[in-house]
Order: structure tokens, then sequence, then C-alpha cells
């Protein structure tokens, strides 16, 4: 038979609370962290022995704790941070239950130091798990605070058997400075383990010094492959680094959010940042980010886990869909950029005001394989392009013009569209007039093509090889999506319809989609049982495998399984037709249609990685390749 109901004792109770504040010495570090940067302290530092189960020691130079307010800090329902309800729905602090020190010192031996700009000394109190009243006395201490915590959990021991290993808990502790660390960019932390320094951060306050703080807790990989951004929006503000797609991670161990310097882990965040990578990330991979959101302390309630490390925003979808804009935009400009003083000398090739103006010309017409003694698919220059710059230009507009054209209808045919007239020169291709030098693209000119897979360029820095259906197949995607977005897919009926014998269940799947098909500029009209007619394609895709193309469609709806989840999945099935019209592996490409490739990537969001996340393209620089050789050793 249940017992009466009695009131709690004050030590029970606070064990309690600690079963939801304390999990182990890492919990423990945070709380006290947070305490220290709401004091205002801009110095650190954190010392623990044998993963923070014997020992855990912070310091700071904060605003300190009067000395009738030592033992009431020990108390549960203490805080200095809010006083009303008004406090409480717009919360600015860290910490704020007045909890934490009443926790930990229910389950360890603490021991509390602090003084106070207005004091002539510091002063201290202690606990020990017991419900005796906390003795004050004095100490010295300069203005701040320290807290020492020994033997966590000594008075539990139930709760000290669940512990780990001593590198797994320090191994949690560590996190927990590495994510304040990065919180707060203006506050110098130390860490210490077994006496031995771990880290040692200065502030940060310039963006130089906040991307080497960033690399120092992400690892020296990150930053090489992350892009900075920062937008705005009314009430809202996002900025930090995001890791290029091709910087993902198997796990996500390297993800950092940040709202109002408080660091969350958010299921609405997640999914924002894993759809603003949905067109780039290979399958099974996580992004790393380190991203900071600001907006009114109002409009986000903070006090929705005892931890403090969830969220819950009043515009959930409004905030959702700001971080999604931002990143994707941001993720879309990610595009090769041109090298700085890209000029042919910086290759060891002479520029156009030298001798040899046979091989920069060469080189401008995307055709350098000739001092490679690679085939020339137009034949050599005119004569007289050697020797001027009046020359040098002559032969430029002669060969050029032929080249133009013919890049026009080519390439024309590996888009599957018309194009008429004459296409000029390529804007990236251009030849300063001032020093007569070549400005090479980012992607630089078009040498050879690899196995009818690669093709292997040449630009500033060195060496560029592609993936050539990849880089298409990005091309073609883009291109299908900007014409859904802006007018729909661009159709063409087909002269001769296309039959197919499929099975019943595509067959219903088509009848039951026409719409969501029609959107994507396919007509497929149901036949008989298991027959469909193909009556239309989407005109980029007129040259490609139709059957294959349908059937690899139906395939993505019968898995997905209703219009509804197809329309929320057009980009997946625009994928899949951009991957089946694309140039395939084997088919050889002239240097025209590659170096007209190259042009595109460079004018293509996201042209780093295909549909499917995998990279498109990779540079070799020259200090790279001099390595494979041992050159300069």
């Amino acid at each position: 038979m249940m017992s009466r109901i009695h009131l709690l004792s004050p030590r029970l109770a606070n064990q309690i609370a600690a079963g939801e504040v304390v999990e182990r010495p890492a919990s423990v570090v945070k709380e006290l962290l947070e305490n220290s940067l709401d004091a205002g302290a801009d110095t650190i530092s954190v010392d623990v022995e044998q993963g923070g189960v014997k020992l855990m020691r912070i310091r700071d130079n904060g605003c300190g704790i009067e000395k009738d307010d030592l033992a009431l800090s020990l108390s549960r329902h203490a805080t200095s941070k809010i006083r009303s309800l008004d406090d409480l729905e717009a919360v600015s602090s860290l910490g704020f239950r007045g909890e934490a020190l009443a926790s930990i010192s229910s389950v360890a031996r603490l021991t509390l130091t602090s003084n106070t700009a207005q004091q002539n000394s510091a002063w201290q109190v202690s606990t020990a798990g017991r419900e005796m009243d906390a003795q004050v006395q004095p100490a010295a201490h300069p203005v701040g605070t320290t807290v020492e915590v020994r033997d966590l959990f000594f008075n539990t021991p139930a709760r000290r058997k669940f512990l780990r290993t001593e590198k797994t808990e320090f191994g949690h502790l560590e996190e927990v400075l590495k994510r304040l660390a990065l919180s707060r960019m203006d506050v110098a932390f130390q860490l210490k383990h077994n006496g031995k320094v771990i880290h040692n951060l200065r502030p940060a306050q310039q963006q130089a010094a906040q991307e080497k703080r960033v690399a120092s807790v992400c690892g020296p990989n990150f930053m090489p492959q992350a892009v900075h951004i920062e937008m705005e929006a009314p009430g809202l503000r996002i900025w930090g680094w995001v890791g290029l797609p091709t910087f993902s991670r198997s796990q996500a161990d390297l993800q950092y959010f940040f709202v109002n310097g408080r660091v969350v882990k958010d299921k609405l965040v997640s999914h924002a940042v894993r759809q603003a990578y949905r067109d780039v990330l290979y399958h099974g991979r996580h992004p790393a980010y380190v991203l900071y959101l600001e907006l009114d302390a109002a409009t986000v309630d903070v006090n929705v886990h005892p931890t403090k490390n969830e969220v819950r925003f009043r515009d959930g979808r409004l905030v959702h869909d700001f971080i999604f804009r931002s990143l994707h935009k941001s993720l879309a400009d990610v595009r090769p950029e041109v090298p700085t003083g890209g000029g042919l000398h910086e290759l060891g090739i002479p520029s156009a005001n030298q001798s040899d103006m046979g091989l920069a010309a060469g080189v401008f017409a995307g055709q350098s394989n000739l001092a490679m003694g690679i085939g020339n698919d137009h034949g050599s220059l005119p004569s007289g392009s050697v020797g001027s710059f009046s020359g040098y230009r002559s032969a430029l507009s002669s060969t050029n013009s032929q080249q133009m054209q013919e890049q026009a209808q080519v390439y024309g045919q590996v888009h599957g569209q018309q194009v008429a007239g004459d296409m000029e020169a390529p804007t990236s291709e251009q030849v300063d007039m001032a020093t007569g030098e070549v400005i090479i693209p980012p992607l630089g000119f078009a040498i050879a093509q690899l196995h009818g897979i690669y093709i292997l360029a040449e630009n500033a820095q060195g060496l560029i090889l592609v993936d050539m259906h990849a880089a298409h197949e990005r091309i073609v995607y883009e291109q299908m999506k900007t014409g859904l977005n802006d007018q729909g897919v661009s159709a063409q009926p087909l002269l001769v319809p296309l039959s197919m014998a499929v099975s019943s269940r595509e067959a219903d799947h088509v009848e039951s989609c026409n719409d969501a098909f029609a959107e994507l500029g396919l007509i497929i009209d149901r036949a008989g049982t298991e027959t469909l007619i193909v009556r239309q394609v989407p005109s980029v895709l007129q040259h490609a495998n139709i059957e294959q193309l349908v059937r690899d469609v139906l395939a993505d709806v019968v898995t997905f399984g209703s219009s509804d989840r197809i329309r929320a999945a057009h980009n997946e099935l625009l994928g899949t037709m951009a991957c089946h019209g694309a140039v395939r592996a084997n088919r050889k490409l002239s240097i025209t249609e590659m170096n007209a490739l190259l042009r595109d990537m460079e004018h293509t969001e996201r042209s780093g990685q295909c549909n499917h996340g995998r990279p498109t393209w990779t540079q070799l620089n020259l200090s790279e390749l001099d390595k494979l050789f041992l050159r300069g050793q």
C-alpha cells in the first residue's frame, strides 16, 4: 500500500535535481562555464584530473559573488539572472534555473571562492553533500570566482558506476569547452588535463582570428574547405562557416549551431541544414558547419529542457526557411574562382609580348595540347601569328571565328539544343591589352581527354581534372531546375510516339501522377494494362535514351508512392533525368567541346558536385605535382 505524502529532504531533492543536471563531469563543467560567462568573464581556465572525476577547477575573472550571497548561491532556485515572468520569457543569459550549484554540491565536494571589486577581501564557502549549513570564511582570491569540485558522485556510488573511462569522460568534457569557446570568441579559454595544457585559446575579435579559433577546435582541414556566410532578414541574422559538400563526414560530429550565443541541438535547424545540402551532399554523409543565429530573445524559448540544449522558436517556419535559404544560396554561389594575376607567365609559358606567340595563341584557343604533342582538332594556326601582338590578335580572330562557330554547333548537340548564329568567345578568355598577357579562366583550358572519362585542363595553378559526366550532369540538372522554376520545363513532342511495355503497377502510377509528369515535361498515356505511350519529353533531353529515362523515373515514382510525394521530390526526379541526359563515359569529346564544358561549369551553380553529391573536379597545383616527382628535394 502506498505511504502518506511527505516532503522530501533538501539533500534528496537536490540529488534528484542533480539527476537532470549532472550526468557526468562534462555536465558540471558546462554549468560552471556558463555561470562564468554570465558573470562577464573574459578569461576562464579549466583544470581537471582523471577526466574530471577526481577534480574540476574553473577559475574566471568575472564580477564575482558578494559575501552575503555565497551561502545562498548553493540553495535551490536561487539565481541572480531572473526576477519575474517577463525575464523568463526573454532569457538572455546562459544559466537561469538556479539549480546548478545546489545540484553539484549534493553529489560532490564543492568549494566556491569569490571576490568582487567592492570587497576588500575574498570569501569562501564549502559543502560536501551534507545537510549541514554552508560555512563562509575569508580567503585570498583576486576579483572573480573559482569553483572547485572534487570526487564527483562520492556519495552516490550507483551513479559513479555508470561513468566511463577517463579518456571517454575527458572527451565529453573537452567537447563542452570547444562549444563554449566557439560561442564566445571574445573570451580566452585554457584547458588542462592532469597538469598538461590541452587548449590555450586567445580572444578572437577579427575574422582572421576567429577562423584560427575555429580551425583549432574543428581541425586544420575544416577552414580551407569552408565558406564564410553572413545573411540578414528582418529580425534574423545568421553568420559563420559551412563546410563544402566535399568536406562531408561519416557522422554528425562536426556540427555546431548557436542561437543567441547558446549552443543547441535542434531538429528544425538540422532539417533546414540537411535540406540546403540535399542537392550537393553524397548519400549517407553529414555536413560540417559552425553557425550563429541571432534573433530577438523573446521569440525563442530556451526553457524547454533541463540542460538547456534545446530551444523552441515562436515562428519555426520562418526560422527554418531563413536558415535554408541562407545556406542554399551560399552553397549555390560556390564556383571556381578567377585566380589572381592569372597570366600565362605564372605557368612558365611565354606571355603574348614574348617571342613564342604561337604557343600562347594555342593555349588561348583551348589547344595547349600543341605544346604537348597531342593531336590538334583544327590544324595549325595561320601563318603570321608569330612575331607581333597585332599578328597574335589576328591569329586569335581568324582561329576563334571558326572554332566558336563549330563549338556552338557541337556543344548545342551535347545539350540537345539548337544553337544558331555566331557565338562570341567566352568572356573569361581575354587578353590584357596593357600587358599582352592571357587571362586564364578558373578551370583553365582543356589539354586532353583521359579514357573517355576525365578532362585534363591547365590553369594558372597547375592541373585540373574533371569528371565530364558528373560535371555535365550538374549543368543539365541546374538548367532543368531553372526552367521548372521560371516557366516550367520546355517540352518537345515526339514525331513518333514511343510504346513501352511496363508492369500494371507502374502503369497505375503513371495514371495517378499524370500532372506531376506533365510538370516535368513528360506526357505519358496508358494504352493498355501493361503498355505506355510516351508522347512528349523535355526539350533538353530529346536526344537521350527516352525509354531508359522513363523507366528510371517510373522506378522513383513507385518508390515515392504518391503524387504528393513526387511533388515534394521534384529535384530528385530531375536529378535522375539529368543523369541520363548527361554525356556518358567513353564519349569522345573534341577540345572545343571540352572547353565549352569547362566554361559552363564556371557559370553554373553548385558545379563542384553532381546532383548525387560526387565531386566534379579537383585541382593539383604545381607544388603538389613537384612532390610527386621529388622536384626541388
